[in-house]
Parts: structure tokens; sequence; C-alpha cells
């Protein structure tokens, strides 16, 4: 979810180096408002996400009005609001999480049932939107896929999530007088956004005019586009994306700390939305970047500690996979600017 909301901040060539303690102090008010307030969940997590939105715009007002480089603006903030979590906490304290919805967000699961109609959901849904556009291109004869390679597409995509499904609906638990089957509740909300997200991105003028600022923000000024507060909207984007990363984060720890969301956190969410594709240079990059680079980078993580392999081994691994990804991206765009299509 952190990587999602980068996303939008990386399209335009920037960085937002706060968004992990963004999110650390959103689920700390949160907290402190639902567990000293007494506030309802809902109303704690919308005033979570509010105080997300809050530190964006002032980011994004700061990067875009006052012209000072993303890279300064979201460092001093990356440290500001460290301090501003160590003095709602205190030193070495932290707020419980005990709400059931909020808790339940992470470590409680669909029924089987839910699970599965969800799943086959998703699947018929997207065979039907990709016959269409691909019914769509042809019959207006523009440039298509083949139709073998729009059935495997389909197909891969049917036999993911049917798999991870059936996954997770059988029985995980190791304790036999305990019974953990179905699908977290937290993976449809991923799926949620990224589908929302990708509908933003690919189907509004919103997401194109975030792409052309990315690709070349003097051009896109001067066709018009409103450069600036495209520039504030994406960091807006990416901190309120991290208030709800920062919650879901606190649902799993069951606490929010003075530590929340800072160490690897934010290094870990960029690197998974430049692995799955999404370019430093801007311009380029989409929502399931993100989904993909984060299973990549947690592939990596619990594949080597299958394997019983020392904890520098997964840095040194992770950190390969970022530079590769980076590299192919540079070289990418290094021979279309050659070629004259960048």
């Amino acid at each position: 979810v952190l990587a999602m909301g980068l996303v939008f901040v990386l399209l335009l060539g920037d960085i937002d180096l706060s968004a992990g303690v963004a999110g650390g102090v959103s689920a700390c008010v949160m907290a402190l408002l639902i567990v000293n307030t007494g506030w309802p969940w809902w109303a704690g997590l919308l005033a979570g996400i509010a105080c997300g939105a809050a530190i964006g715009l002032t980011i994004g007002l700061l990067r875009a009005k006052l012209g000072i480089p993303s890279f300064v603006v979201t460092l001093a903030f990356f440290l500001g609001l460290q301090g501003v979590t160590l003095k709602l906490i205190g030193e070495g304290g932290s707020v419980r999480v005990d709400d059931k919805v909020i808790r339940g967000l992470t470590i409680s699961n669909l029924p089987v049932t839910a699970g599965w109609a969800i799943a086959w959901i998703v699947v018929i849904g997207f065979a039907a939107l990709t016959f269409f556009q691909h019914r769509r291109q042809r019959a207006l004869k523009l440039a298509h896929a083949p139709t073998g390679v729009v059935l495997t597409r389909v197909a891969a995509v049917a036999a993911v999530v049917l798999g991870v499904t059936y996954l997770l609906s059988v029985n995980r638990s190791v304790n036999p007088n305990n019974e953990i089957r179905g699908v977290p509740y937290v993976l449809p909300l991923v799926l949620v956004l990224l589908i929302v997200l990708t509908v933003v991105l690919r189907r509004t003028s919103y997401g194109r005019h975030i792409y052309a600022v990315g690709g070349n923000a003097e051009a896109a000024r001067r066709a018009g586009i409103p450069v600036d507060r495209i520039r504030v909207s994406v960091f807006v984007m990416c901190s309120s994306l991290a208030a709800l990363s920062g919650i879901i984060a606190a649902s799993y720890a069951g606490k929010v700390s003075a530590s929340s969301g800072a160490g690897n956190t934010l290094l870990y969410a960029v690197g998974a939305a430049v692995i799955g594709g999404t370019s430093l240079f801007g311009g380029k990059g989409r929502a399931i970047d993100a989904v993909i680079g984060g299973v990549v980078v947690a592939t990596i993580a619990n594949g080597l500690g299958l394997l019983n392999q020392s904890s520098y081994i997964n840095f040194l691994v992770t950190g390969g996979v970022l530079l590769l990804a980076a590299s192919v991206d540079a070289v990418s765009r290094r021979r279309r600017s050659s070629a004259g299509l960048a």
C-alpha cells in the first residue's frame, strides 16, 4: 500500500522520504483517538487518513510553491515527524490497538465461500474487460495483441488468483486445536485499492495529466495542465496511502510505537515500486508495479528465511535486484532517448 502511494510521486520524478514515518504518525493519531478519547474505529480511521493528507498537502505546497527539491523537503519531514511521534507517545512507549475491527483487518479472515466468490468475480471481471478491450481494438483497427497472448494473459491471472485463494482456503494453522483458513480481510482491501488507483491513472484525465507532467513538465504547462496543482495532489495521495499503510501495519502489530514507519520501511517500499517497473526518472509506472515489486521483495525475504540463509544475504539479494531493475530502466530510457522516443 505504501509503495502504491509512492508510485504517484515517482511518476513526477520526485521522491517522498517521509512516507513511512507519515504513516506511523497517522496510525499514532488514530490509536490515541480511539484509546484515549473513545472515538469509534471509523472516526479514528478517517482522522488518521486526514492526518496523512494534511502532511502531504504541506509537503506538496512547499515543493510546488517554493520550489524546494522534494528530497530536501521530505528529508526534513522524515526527521521532524519522528519527533512528533515521540512527543505523542513518549520514548520507549507504545499505544495498543485493541479495537476488534482495526485489529481484525489483518488477523481475521473472510469466510471460505466469500473468498472464493471474490476470486471468481475478479477472474470473470478481468477476462470480460480484457476481451472487450481486445475486441474493441480489433473493431477500430488499432494495434492489438494476438488472441493467443490475450488468452494466455487471462489464464495466467486466473491461475494466480484461484491458486492463492485455494492456498488461503486450506487450514494453515500449525496448532491442531486451532483452525486458520480463508482470505485475510486486508487482501480484498489491497485489491480494491489496486483497481481504483489503476482506473485513476489509466482512465481519467487526472491520471493522464500526471503522466504528462512526469514526462515533460514544461510541455505540460504549455499545454494548459496545472502543473503545481498536480504536484501537490500526488503528495497528498502518497501521504494518504501512507497513512492507510501505517494503520494496516499497526493492525498487524497490535500497537503503534515511536519507531513505527521508520527503519527500512520506506526503502523497501521504494524498492518495491522500482523493482515492479516504475521509473525513477518519472513518466512511467503503474499501481500494479508496487504490488508486483512488493511480492518480489517479500518472496526474497521469506524464501531466504526458509532456506536458513543469514540476514545479510537478504539485504545483498534485495539490493542487487533493486540495482538491476534501476539499471534496466536507465538503459531503456537511454535507448529510447537515442531513438528520439523520449
